[in-house]
């Protein structure tokens, strides 16, 4: 035992010495010493607790519900309890989650955008503060092992790298445990993965895919946490990069859907219209909901697109299939452990509508978030060099389908992901289990709910009072309000009697019946620069207005009709801003292509020396090459017909790589797939140590055209204009490289070799931005 200095040996002993001759005192035989035991704070029978959250799939989707992607896990769930046909997201990805973690409304926890294009509004920062705790957090100190899994997207993106800081990651948030990628996609075959705080180190196998990698680990957890805690009820959030974009699974399972949608996307959304009703899923009185003015019907598409277009959805059907069908792998085993019958499950049909980000169909859908305009044929075009048809879905591409089949996904609404004016884009459906507690009963649940009421519903079943201090932080209100009280009442009235929805101004409020919406300046399926989008203001706004107890699918626009009516809703929208910190009011469109994208999140630095070659630096902390000036200099012993990648930026999709090819010094700006520059020096580098230069400047802003130029040892071997640059990032999920190309190879000249170590030796390599 050690002596605390200052102490006599007798202060330490544990227990006092019985004094010469004397009886009196403990001894260590007659010690009435009792272990300390934890006081449990839960109530017995706690039940576990599963959310599945998909990602990026409306309503008319899941055959549970009318629609004509098999979902056998959505169906159990659905079978085994409840379900609800009036609850909502926020028609985004990142606020949706933040919104659903923490009861709290997505501005007034600062994530009213995405992560990727956040900025220094109070409603948009993309920090969640701790103030507003999330269930996890709650969770684990009253006594729950929690875990997550899959796509996170709620961590400030300069903030995505090894060394942290790791107070919003995951486990900063009440994770004990977290495996998945941090980002707002991934490659489904090469993701940039993260287990707790550490980036995982992995070389995928053939046949390797994201989703079965993520329900594998979640069944390895379930397992260790029956072994290690089982006296411990468990929490389990598990949310799947599916569907999101890049739409990509195995042949096989898009195969299942070869022809079923050889009649577009109009015709689909008939016959899910007609089922829904049959199911009783949706009033006999809902209407159908006219397509859009500006979105093409299926008879408009050219004969020789419309494989590619049926493709698309074939590609999109299978990946969400195969999504729900290892979600149900994690439930059977839960019940293979005999604990399915006390598991709360929340299964969310998608974290805001379908998504019309693939625009008009694409091979890579990153081109919708930089603003790059494109033509099928340059799809075409680009995929005959990939494969063909048969290469869509696999690792060469990230495709995405045509807008309209998101329309048709979003059946019977209005609008698309991206709307919080129609619930197209922020209506999803749930089902809800809880085989011990909850009688499972078929009719659907038409209180109208949001996703900030999953935690106060949590807390009633589980009969935790929300705490008013959490790890030292007093805790702010919570918006929700349990839905508990529907669970055995389909016919109860509904309790939240206010709702307020805002995605890039595109905004609505609901208030005890009637829903006011404004579309805002864009409709998200229409590529490029939204018409006078400089010029728009929220003040000159259109705003509709719909009775929705009377009207389910807002298809009548009672504005002009009762005007009195629409001014009170603009009004109580306003209000309800206000206390969200929703304002300015447009907010969220600052930092996106079409206005600032110089103000995207990224690293403070504007220069980088690395002593030794790096890698696995994530792209959005990673030096803007391709979107900034930028100046790269490397030394490097150059042997005898030199091989191998020098450095690289992002993946096959989009990004930058400078390599070695045979001696030959090159350099590729991989727009997105559709367009690559390619620059090659005219001659060999001789062998020896060179000083290697790639100068980057664009010709007047950013997203528009950029001058290269390639030196070594001060002499120009290569120069080349690319003819348009990227406004945000390649990639959401991608990394920096140097000597090696880790992530899917950005160049097709090497993808065989991947990934194409360079086979001298590199030295210090500098980044600097150039100024003006």
């Amino acid at each position: 035992m050690l002596l605390a200095i200052g102490a006599s040996a007798q202060e330490i002993l544990p227990f006092p010495p019985t004094p010469s001759g004397s009886k009196a005192g403990l001894t260590m035989e007659t010690s009435t010493y009792k272990k300390r035991v934890e006081p449990r704070r839960l109530a017995d029978g706690a039940p576990n607790i599963l959310i599945i959250l998909m990602d990026d799939v409306g309503p008319g989707t899941p055959s549970t519900y009318g629609g004509e992607i098999n979902t056998p896990t959505l169906d159990r769930v659905a079978k085994m309890g409840v379900s609800y046909n009036r609850f909502h997201s926020t028609a985004m990805c990142s606020p949706t989650r933040a919104a659903l973690l923490t009861g709290r409304n997505h501005t007034f926890v600062g994530n009213g955008q995405i992560a990727a294009i956040a900025n220094d509004f109070d409603g948009f920062s993309g920090t969640i503060p701790k103030t507003s705790a999330t269930v996890a957090e709650v969770l684990k100190n009253y006594g729950y092992n929690t875990g997550a899994w899959g796509k996170w997207h709620n961590t400030p993106e300069e903030q995505i790298t090894s060394k942290g800081p790791f107070d919003y990651w995951p486990t900063g948030y009440g994770f004990e445990y977290f495996y998945g990628f941090l980002a707002g996609e991934a490659s489904q075959y090469e993701p940039t993965l993260t287990r707790n705080t550490s980036p995982v180190i992995q070389h995928p196998k053939k046949g390797y895919h994201l989703t079965e990698d993520i329900a594998e680990d979640a069944i390895n957890w379930l397992r260790e946490q029956k072994a290690y805690a089982p006296d411990k009820p468990f929490f389990m959030y598990w949310a799947p990069g599916a569907s999101h974009g890049p739409h990509q699974v195995m042949k096989e399972w898009a195969n299942k859907y070869q022809g079923k949608f050889d009649d577009g996307w109009d015709k689909y959304r008939e016959r899910t219209f007609v089922r829904a009703k049959a199911k009783g899923w949706i009033p006999q009185d809902a209407q159908l909901t006219p397509r859009p003015a500006s979105m093409a019907s299926w008879d408009s598409i050219p004969e020789a697109e419309r494989p590619f277009q049926r493709r698309l959805m074939e590609v999109f059907a299978g990946f969400t299939e195969h999504a729900d069908v290892n979600a149900g792998k994690v439930i059977a085993e839960i019940e293979r452990q005999g604990r399915l019958d006390n598991t709360l499950i929340f299964y969310i049909w998608g974290d805001n509508g379908s998504s019309s980000e693939g625009l008009y169909g694409t091979i890579s859908e990153q081109l919708a978030q930089n603003g790059i305009p494109t033509t099928i044929a340059q799809h075409l075009k680009a995929l005959e060099e990939l494969g063909g048809l048969d290469a869509l879905g696999g690792p060469k591409t990230d495709n995405m389908y045509h807008a309209a089949w998101a329309w048709a996904g979003s059946t019977p609404y209005q609008g698309t992901k991206l709307q919080g004016a129609y619930f197209g884009g922020t209506r999803q459906p749930m089902a809800v289990a809880w085989p011990k507690r909850i009688k499972a009963d078929a009719t659907a649940r038409p209180q109208f709910h949001h996703v900030i009421d999953i935690v106060p519903t949590i807390y009633e079943l589980t009969k935790i009072k929300p705490p008013r201090i959490v790890n030292g932080f007093k805790q702010d209100p919570i918006a929700g309000v349990s839905m508990v009280y529907a669970l055995g009442d389909a016919k109860a009235p509904g309790t939240r009697k206010t709702q307020f929805f805002d995605i890039m101004a595109s905004r609505g409020i609901y208030h005890e019946g009637w829903f006011a919406s404004a579309p805002g300046p864009r409709e998200p399926w229409v590529g490029g620069m939204p018409k006078g989008i400089k010029e728009w203001s929220p003040l000159t706004d259109k705003w509709e207005l719909y009775h929705i107890d009377q009207d389910w699918s807002q298809a009548k626009d009672l504005a002009s009709e009762n005007p009195k009516k629409l001014e009170q809703m603009k009004a109580l929208f306003i209000e309800e801003s206000k206390k969200n910190k929703n304002l300015p009011i447009g907010g969220g469109l600052w930092s996106t292509a079409m206005f600032h994208p110089e103000d995207a999140p990224a690293s403070p630095l504007t220069e980088w020396t690395f002593d030794f070659p790096i890698t696995r630096m994530p792209e959005s902390a990673a030096p803007k090459l391709g979107k900034v000036d930028s100046l790269v200099t490397m030394e490097v012993d150059v042997p005898a017909n030199a091989n191998g990648v020098l450095y690289a930026l992002a993946g096959f999709s989009g990004g930058i790589t400078t390599y070695m090819k045979d001696g030959f010094l090159n350099y590729e700006f991989n727009l997105f797939e559709v367009q690559r520059t390619k620059i090659r020096s005219k001659e060999k580098l001789p062998q020896g140590k060179a000083m290697i230069e790639v100068e980057s400047k664009l010709v007047d802003k950013i997203g528009g055209p950029m001058d290269i130029v390639m030196r070594v040892n001060g002499n120009v071997v290569g120069q080349e204009r690319v003819p348009a640059a990227m406004s945000l990032h390649f990639t959401s999920n991608a990394t920096f490289d140097i000597g090696t190309d880790l992530d899917s190879p950005v160049s097709l000249d090497y993808y065989d070799q991947a990934p194409f170590a360079f086979n001298g030796t590199i030295g210090k390599t500098k980044i600097t931005y150039l100024k003006k």
